[in-house]
Parts: C-alpha cells; sequence; structure tokens
C-alpha cells in the first residue's frame, strides 16, 4: 500500500555489514582447544584435518603468541622455565564443536638447562614430525628479531625446505617486536625475508597486537584453501 499523501517514504533495508575477514579468523582462532598431548609421534591421532605447526626456540615467545592468537590467556602453557614442555600439544579449532583445522605446539628447542640428551632426541621428533606428518598445512617459525634467526632455526629450514618448495606454507614471525624501535623493526624484516626460504615474514607483538589480525586471516587461509 503505497504511503498517505506528504508522509515520508519507509527507509530502504540495508543488509548487515560484512564482517571483516580478520575479524571473522580470530572468531575461528578463539574456538581453540584442547585435543590430545603426545611425546612421541606414534601416540599423536590420524586425523583429515589440515594441521599448522608452531615451532620456535624457548624463549621466542610461542605460547604468548598462541595464547594471544586464540584469545585465551592459557591454552598453550607458558612456563617461567623454558625447555620446559616435552610434548607436542594438538589443539582443534572449529566453531560449534566441529573440528576443521588443528594447531600443533611444538617443544620449544635450544635452551641450554635442557640435558644434552633431551635435545637430541627432541630435535629428531621435531624434525620426524615435519617431514612425515602427512596432513600438515603449514609451519609457523617464532623468532625473537632482536637475536635473529639462529643454527637452530637454520638447521629447521632446511628440514622443511624441500616441503616447503612441495607447496608446504611457511610464515617467520618476528615476536615482541614492540621492543624495536621503527628502523630496527625494518631491518629485522629485511633480513629475516633473505632466510625465510620463501615463506612470509610477519612482525608480531601480543602486547601492541601487532600483527594479530593478519596472522589468524593467514591461518584461516592456510586450512579453508586461500578463502578471504
Amino acid at each position: 500500500m503505497p504511503p498517505p499523501p506528504g508522509a515520508s517514504p519507509a527507509p530502504a533495508r540495508t543488509a548487515p555489514p560484512a564482517k571483516d575477514p580478520a575479524e571473522r579468523a580470530l572468531g575461528w582462532m578463539h574456538t581453540a582447544r584442547f585435543l590430545t598431548t603426545a611425546p612421541q609421534l606414534e601416540f599423536l591421532p590420524p586425523h583429515e584435518h589440515p594441521e599448522i605447526a608452531f615451532v620456535g626456540r624457548s624463549n621466542a615467545g610461542k605460547s604468548t603468541c598462541i595464547n594471544t592468537l586464540t584469545q585465551q590467556k592459557r591454552l598453550a602453557f607458558a612456563s617461567k622455565t623454558p625447555g620446559r614442555t616435552q610434548s607436542i600439544n594438538l589443539f582443534s579449532l572449529g566453531k560449534q564443536g566441529i573440528t576443521d583445522a588443528v594447531l600443533a605446539d611444538l617443544p620449544g628447542y635450544g635452551y641450554a638447562a635442557v640435558p644434552k640428551q633431551d635435545k637430541l632426541r627432541w630435535q629428531q621428533v621435531m624434525a620426524n614430525y615435519l617431514v612425515s606428518r602427512p596432513n600438515l598445512r603449514g609451519v609457523v617459525l617464532l623468532c625473537d628479531p632482536r637475536h635473529g634467526l639462529t643454527e637452530l632455526d637454520d638447521i629447521l629450514l632446511e628440514v622443511i625446505r624441500p616441503r616447503v618448495e612441495a607447496g608446504l606454507k611457511f610464515l617467520v614471525l618476528l615476536t615482541k617486536a614492540d621492543k624495536l624501535t621503527r628502523s630496527d623493526a625494518a631491518k629485522a624484516l629485511s633480513i629475516a625475508r633473505l632466510q625465510a626460504a620463501g615463506g612470509e615474514v610477519k612482525l608480531f607483538s601480543a602486547l601492541k597486537r601487532q600483527g594479530v589480525g593478519e596472522t589468524a586471516l593467514l591461518l584461516w587461509q592456510w586450512t579453508h584453501d586461500g578463502e578471504p
């Protein structure tokens, strides 16, 4: 029925604004929940979902990064004693309890107080995981840019290089970026890009939330075939 003479027309209905892709990805990351822990590869459950592994030195801020991305304070245990974690921890991702991806938190490496035999054992476990885990979709390497990529990081890069060349996604996250000046941050990015073996490099700060949305979106795209 047309409006009466002199009446203002009814306002047109508009569709609700589309959710920002990074915001949607962060909502997805917030669904993370503990799945299992495994001291050896044979104890990892087989599954068909894409898996993303977080790796890095014991003091690189790996647990803090995972907790920041998932917006959960204690999902990944951040011990005050680096090198304490000695298992692979898996976390499910997916809304309404339906898993569509898995995060793998690998033990930090390079901490001097860990006995040598434990270091050697975990280097081998991590190498086997990175080389042989069939549904591994991507690797996130955490690095403190004030120290740069170390010899152990370079060894890890060599381990995954064949898989990266075959299509494995790879990201170097330069953590604690809030501790860098702008010029130091630019320099750290340039150096890391030269060393990243074809992977992406981003600055990340849990304190300033720098790079959080960008990283969440990238992980979403890795596990959802590039869907924006």
